[in-house]
């Protein structure tokens, strides 16, 4: 990736806002310096470095903090014979040892969760010694330890006992010249780190002891009292003595730690790394960014696929960013984006490219998480100002330039971004050229992504097999962008609509339409008509979507209302057969207990209402097996009907397949017929009339005048027959 596509994408800003991310000062330094990678391997590492990281956000297992200040100084000393490193620096390498061991030990049980990052912090040879080393000497308030040698308890000692004596010695001194009156209202103060008598300066020879000082007035006098003059010089040496053992101490460690210095490096390296992926995988959190499938084939699908700096920008602002779909595979390795400026064309092609930068750089991407993206060795560009003052090169000097720089770069592994493509010069001579241009570039079977005005090169992009059209839609009566991409189909500038809109008298755009030829009017008109008509067709087909699943929806309900209330009625006629089953047999019952009434006679009355249970027993049984019988026809039947339908259905599409194709191959035998060179003819649903120079495999050669194309015969209507 050379300097140009870096600045052309903007994807030094990306790394600025990366760098932003970073806690450490090294973090900073190093973000601004990401480029992609060379190596698949390491690059497939950085990603799924990333990726981990970035999933630690979402759940509950966060990973510890690795802020360390940065120990490059210390390391750099520790390689110097003799040298001492303040408490202040001893302290820093503890703090980096520490955070190093944290997460050692924390990847270390999430090894499941996040497995390279885990493989990353074990390579790091972590050394106990160093903070052991330190912790015996230093406090946690960065203060050397009274007991770090037995020399330095005994001085601490000394100088706690003699401290003692000194304040009593004082304080004696003190009650002494203030019964006196011979102080001042403050009494004492502080001089040179020494307690002193604030003295009236008439009573100054009345005390005994060392002139320090006086107030700026002159009314007081400072004097340290003779009482504590011995002590203060036994304090002085005994402080001498204590720095002198402090500079040994940290001296004899400073060479102890000197022996780390490869391991201090590594963990120099790690919290700068660590750093740096955070920073990456918060810029992915920012944005919703994730891992797309990095495939082995040339094939690049970007599905809802954001710009990263305008998702950014447009979040703050709480504005719409709208997210593109493109895909480049071998079947279809060259777009070329068409249609009126400012509908997103050039975002479009920033969006690819940085993507692509971004990806290639180790760092997530805000696309769909079915979106696939493939590795390039080139990402070559062409976008934006390029006129080169430095140079003294004009735009179209300064293009040639660099078309040159693609031409010697570009293979099957390129992926190439030009806005504008072809501009700059005349528009004939300019447009010819850029066509060989691109014929160079397909030939080599790059994929790429161009936007232009040039007409030939919307033609050039409909001939090849392998390439294709695309527009930026625009709202057919506002002429406002809707920023959304179309494949398949050529843009038109809209050149005389937006003249139109922008309040240009419509005489003036009458009389430029006269200026040029009619065919292109009509050509670009065509395309016009082409996309409002498109336009009006998805609006159509949303109405009828929407309409479609209400219809569904209300049918769904009206089913399910039929549906309760067949099982309501067939739950009553069940109740009113029981209703009246039950009547039938109390009557019977009522019979019996009336006769029993008169005969008291138990055994008949026994006999009679067993033979009636019975016979009420042999009905249940002939219902349910009638009932299970009936349910097995009706499941066969049902199953009969259902393949009959479908084999119906296979034979009903069978045979409309066949007359279909019947239809087409007469339709094409009768077309090619009828047709003869010299026709003129137009391509169906079009205005513009060409004459055909040649017919071959079912292809005709159409002549406009200023160009021609390629179109199957079966497209072509019948205007004029040749005489």
């Amino acid at each position: 990736m050379n300097k140009k596509t870096y600045e052309d994408l903007e994807f030094n800003t990306v790394l600025s806002q990366i760098a932003e991310l970073c806690t450490t000062s090294l973090g900073k330094k190093y973000a601004l310096r990401i480029q992609p990678f060379d190596d698949e391997d390491a690059l497939l590492l950085a990603l799924d470095q990333t990726n981990e990281y970035a999933s630690s956000f979402e759940n509950n297992n966060t990973i510890p903090s690795h802020y360390a200040e940065s120990i490059i100084n210390e390391i750099k000393l520790l390689a110097i014979e003799n040298a001492i490193l303040e408490t202040q620096a001893i302290q820093r390498i503890h703090r980096i040892s520490e955070v190093t061991h944290t997460h050692i030990t924390f990847f270390r049980r999430f090894d499941d969760l996040y497995p390279t990052l885990w493989e990353t912090s074990d390579s790091i040879q972590y050394a106990p010694e160093i903070t052991e080393a330190i912790e015996k000497i230093i406090d946690k308030y960065g203060e050397i330890k009274n007991d770090a040698s037995p020399a330095l308890t005994e001085i601490r000692h000394s100088l706690s006992v003699l401290k003692g004596k000194i304040n009593d010695s004082f304080n004696r001194a003190l009650a002494e010249y203030n019964a006196a009156d011979y102080l001042d209202d403050i009494r004492e103060t502080i001089v040179d780190n020494k307690r002193v008598l604030a003295v009236k300066a008439m009573y100054r020879r009345k005390v005994q002891g060392t002139l320090l000082g006086s107030s700026k007035t002159g009314s007081i006098v400072y004097i340290e009292p003779q009482q504590t003059e011995h002590y203060s010089r036994e304090l002085s040496n005994l402080l001498y003595d204590e720095h002198q053992e402090v500079q040994r101490i940290l001296q004899e460690l400073t060479a102890f730690l000197s022996g780390f210095t490869q391991v201090l490096k590594d963990y120099q390296r790690y919290i700068t790394a660590i750093d740096i992926i955070y920073a990456k995988a918060k810029y992915a959190h920012q944005m919703h960014a994730i891992l797309p499938e990095i495939t082995q084939e040339r094939e690049l699908v970007l599905r809802d696929a954001y710009h990263p700096l305008l998702y950014l920008s447009n979040a703050k602002k709480g504005a719409t960013t709208y997210p593109q779909t493109i895909r480049l595979n071998d079947e279809n390795r060259i777009i070329v984006i068409s249609g009126p400026n400012a509908g997103g064309k050039s975002i479009t092609l920033k969006t690819i490219g940085l993507l692509q930068l971004m990806l290639q750089s180790g760092m997530l991407v805000p696309v769909h998480y079915r979106s696939k993206m493939c590795l390039f060795q080139y990402v070559l560009t062409d976008i934006g100002d390029n006129q080169s003052i430095e140079n003294h090169l004009s735009t179209y000097s300064y293009r040639l330039k660099n078309m040159n720089y693609f031409l010697k770069k570009c293979n099957n592994r390129t992926l190439f971004l030009i806005d504008e493509f072809g501009t700059g010069s005349d528009p004939e001579l300019g447009g010819a050229l850029a066509e060989i241009f691109l014929e160079e570039f397909y030939d080599r079977k790059a994929f790429g992504v161009i936007t232009t005005h040039y007409t030939n090169l919307k033609i050039l992009a409909d001939e090849l097999p392998h390439a294709s059209n695309a527009n930026m839609l625009f709202n057919d009566k506002t002429l406002e962008p809707i920023y959304k991409l179309i494949i398949g189909e050529a843009g038109s500038s809209f050149t005389f609509e937006v003249a139109q809109k922008n309040g240009i008298p419509y005489a003036l755009i009458n009389r430029a339409k006269k200026k040029i030829e009619k065919s292109k009017v009509r050509f670009d008109a065509t395309i016009a008509k082409l996309q409002k008509e498109r336009s009006r067709m998805e609006k159509t087909a949303e109405t009828l979507k929407d309409e479609e699943v209400k219809a569904r929806e209300e049918a769904k309900r009206l089913e399910e209302l039929n549906s309760k209330v067949k099982n309501k009625l067939i739950n009553y006629q069940e109740l009113y057969d029981q209703s009246q089953r039950m009547i039938t047999l109390g009557n019977k019952v009522d019979q019996l207990a009336e006769r029993y009434f008169y005969d008291g006679k138990r055994r008949p009355l026994i006999a009679e209402i067993l033979r009636l249970i019975e016979t009420e027993n042999a009905k249940r049984k002939a219902v349910d097996k009638e009932q299970r019988t009936q349910q097995k026809e009706e499941k066969k039947a049902t199953e009969k009907e259902v393949h009959q339908q479908m084999e119906t259905i296979r034979q009903q599409r069978k045979e409309e397949k066949k007359e279909r194709l019947a239809q087409e191959r007469a339709s094409k035998e009768k077309l090619q017929r009828a047709l003869a060179v010299g026709d003129r003819v137009r391509i169906k649903d079009s205005k513009s009339v060409g004459t055909i120079d040649k017919i071959e495999k079912g292809k005709a050669l159409l002549n406009y005048g200023m160009f021609t194309t390629t179109v199957a015969i079966d497209e072509l209507e019948l205007v004029q027959k040749i005489k």
